[in-house]
């Protein structure tokens, strides 16, 4: 239980700070390592936040 709280506060967190790739319709073919690794975090948060 602790563990779905922290996620869904770093998933909140990650959504004010961290810009969203999808709305700006980024290639992921052209992605750097950086926007890479943005988007890895943000997956990681999220799917640990809902599950």
């Amino acid at each position: 239980m602790m563990k779905k709280g922290l996620f869904g506060f770093l998933a909140k967190v990650n959504k004010v700070l961290l810009p969203s790739y999808s709305k700006k319709r980024l290639d992921l073919s052209r992605a750097s390592k950086l926007q890479l690794a943005i988007i890895g975090w943000r997956y990681y948060v999220t799917t640990n936040a809902l599950g």
